[in-house]
């Protein structure tokens, strides 16, 4: 499975570029983009999804021109949009049924039996015949998965699907991602950078929309191993730190001082000490080099 997109461009009528100029190929597994809001990940999950046509450039998955023939991918296609609403007083069971009419599939006992699976995999077994208006957030965004899994796709699109779950909601949900994303390939936009961290093989991180990395995980916290350096300041002192110094990150301590994160490739005085780099350096530094740029 590889989906190769190369040139990609959208300017919207009120002059903002989301696309600008974006090839990238994404094979099979879970591949995780990340970006700030605004940064063009609903622009190209949408361009993807065939909902939307981009000014210039191509799509390929597998052997299908995606924007020539749409129909073809959306047989392969499942998609879960940030805001995915439920019918009311309805039972996950009928719901999913309803669905999977629409999806094609005229054999009850082939329906019944997709069902029972897509519930067993997103863990809704239990509450089939429960309302989906009554589930909790979570509940709802694994339901949403598993009316995408109803017509077996190999191209999987979720978009900010974590936004608003609570820890444990979230946790549930990203292993049902995990679990579906062995054998498909799986897009998962975030702007949350540990959604992504333990779960995906490859990651992107996208800004004005542009392709700013993409690197494995592992590979892109590497490259900056010794380069992380943190001290402890008053507050007061963030601003003239932010002027000397790259500063990814601030947290507040116990006592009200700040510790400060800071990316240079030499320490930069005896009172900073190195820390292991994350993958939330690699996201900062990536977009305040995409900033610089822009502004110069």
């Amino acid at each position: 499975m590889l989906l190769k997109i190369n040139e990609l461009q959208k300017t919207y009528l009120n002059g903002v570029r989301a696309l600008d100029n974006l090839t990238i190929e994404i094979g099979k597994g879970m591949f995780g983009l990340l970006g700030p809001n605004g940064a063009g990940k609903s622009t190209l999950m949408r361009t993807i999804a065939t909902l939307q046509q981009p000014d210039n450039g191509s799509i390929q998955f597998n052997k299908i021109d995606v924007l020539s023939d749409p129909m073809s991918l959306r047989k392969l296609l499942g998609y879960l949009p940030q805001d995915f609403g439920v019918y009311p007083k309805v039972s996950a069971e009928s719901l999913l049924d309803y669905f999977a009419i629409l999806k094609g599939i005229t054999s009850r006992f082939d329906r019944k039996k997709i069902i029972q699976e897509v519930l067993i995999i997103t863990n809704l077994y239990d509450v089939r015949r429960n309302n989906v208006d009554s589930f909790s957030g979570g509940m709802k965004q694994r339901f949403g998965i598993a009316q995408l899994l109803l017509n077996k796709p190999q191209l999987i699109i979720v978009d900010e699907p974590t936004a608003g779950l609570d820890p444990a909601e979230r946790n549930r949900f990203l292993n049902v991602l995990r679990e579906i994303g062995v054998e498909n390939t799986v897009i998962f936009s975030t702007h949350i950078v540990d959604d992504i961290n333990d779960i995906c093989q490859q990651i992107a991180i996208l800004n004005n929309g542009k392709l700013l990395l993409h690197k494995p995980p592992a590979i892109a916290v590497n490259d900056i191993k010794g380069k992380i350096w943190t001290q402890v300041i008053e507050r007061q002192e963030l601003e003239s730190c932010e002027l000397i110094y790259q500063v990814l990150s601030s947290k507040y301590n116990a006592d009200n001082t700040l510790t400060i994160r800071v990316f240079s490739e030499e320490r930069p005085n005896n009172t900073f000490n190195a820390v292991e780099p994350q993958l939330e350096d690699v996201y900062f530094i990536s977009l305040n080099t995409s900033n610089t740029i822009n502004t110069n």
